[in-house]
């Protein structure tokens, strides 16, 4: 019996059996009690090479993005790379996409680099209904090692999450734009993740608090990019609207582009709104007005408990959320 006949028994790497054997705070106690049930089963006994494993960490990061093109998560990946480095931490970066097999494909090779944790950016993988949706993936690798997640909330032992109050602040904005007197709003969107469908609804419950009904068609669902969203609009000349709130900022450019193209003024005839106040807000005439959802405060507190974490402080919040904020220009 050795320590790959261990590692093959309880379904883990030879790491994770060597951790578990060093007694390293990076292994959930699931996966502990299981590799220890077997270790003392057949009475296994770890030699040097077994405990060295342990001992001898990477330093090395793994993150996961379903894309880099996004701004918003290469906003957060350039944040967690800088303060990682400072930390003596290297990475290793992978793109997975966003179909479950590939995301889960993309972790079990981060997994075989030896990584000492792994950050999860973006809220699609926390599933695209609720907390739970399809993440069994990331429980199974929570098991070998700690999983930080950016801007989703999922449930597990050895999960740490960071998200934005995408909820709060979409029900605050929506409910802005009626106080303003904009009774007809476009909800636009380009995702059904889990933090999409948090503005969404807080978008649905500012309409229904005020009294105001819901339309479906005015849900919008386009591919996040300016000419796109430009070339798109015109086939909803139809609804009646008065403000659009999108849920990224190149997607409500796009709006303006339209809508400066056939006449109608912002903000005197719409109110536009976008999110994630990115340096593209500046670029428009007027200013975009948009919701600042702390992406640098997200990252820099993911890294903050990755380091309590790795250093051993099991008392690190498994969630924790971060304040939004509106940041009023001129589209409003």
């Amino acid at each position: 019996m050795n320590i790959y006949d261990i590692a093959q028994m309880a379904n883990v790497s030879i790491a994770t059996v060597s951790r578990v054997v060093n007694n390293s705070p990076k292994v959930s106690e699931k996966t502990r009690k299981k590799v220890m049930d077997i270790i003392d089963r057949y009475g296994y006994t770890p030699n040097v090479f077994a405990q060295g494993l342990g001992l001898n960490t990477m330093h090395t990061i793994g993150i996961l993005v379903p894309t880099i093109s996004d701004l918003y998560i290469s906003r957060a990946v350039a944040c967690i790379e800088e303060n990682l480095h400072e930390m003596g931490y290297d990475i290793i970066l992978s793109c997975s996409g966003y179909t479950a097999k590939s995301k889960e494909v993309h972790i079990e090779m981060l997994l075989s680099k030896r990584i000492d944790a792994l950050i999860l950016v973006g809220s699609t993988y926390a599933g695209s209904d609720d907390e739970t949706h399809n993440t069994d993936y990331i429980a199974k690798a929570a098991e070998e090692i700690p999983v930080f997640i950016i801007n989703g909330l999922i449930d597990g032992e050895n999960i740490y999450c960071n998200a934005a109050e995408d909820y709060r602040i979409s029900y605050d904005v929506t409910k802005e734009l009626i106080t303003r007197g904009r009774k007809n709003i476009i909800f636009l969107t380009d995702s059904k993740s889990y933090s999409a469908n948090q503005k969404k609804r807080g978008y649905e419950n500012a309409l229904k608090d005020a009294g105001l009904t819901v339309y479906r068609d005015h849900m919008l669902f386009m591919k996040n990019d300016i000419d796109m969203v430009r070339s798109l609009f015109c086939n909803y000349d139809y609804l009646d609207y008065d403000a659009v709130f999108a849920t990224d900022d190149a997607m409500a450019i796009g709006v303006l582009k339209y809508l400066e193209s056939i006449g109608r003024k912002v903000p005197a005839e719409v109110s536009v709104v976008g999110y994630n106040n990115s340096q593209l807000c500046k670029c428009t005439t007027p200013e975009l007005t948009s919701v600042d959802n702390k992406v640098e405060l997200v990252a820099l507190q993911t890294v903050n408990n990755l380091r309590e974490v790795l250093n051993g402080n099991d008392r690190v919040m498994h969630k924790n959320m971060v304040a939004c904020e509106l940041i009023r220009r001129g589209t409003m």
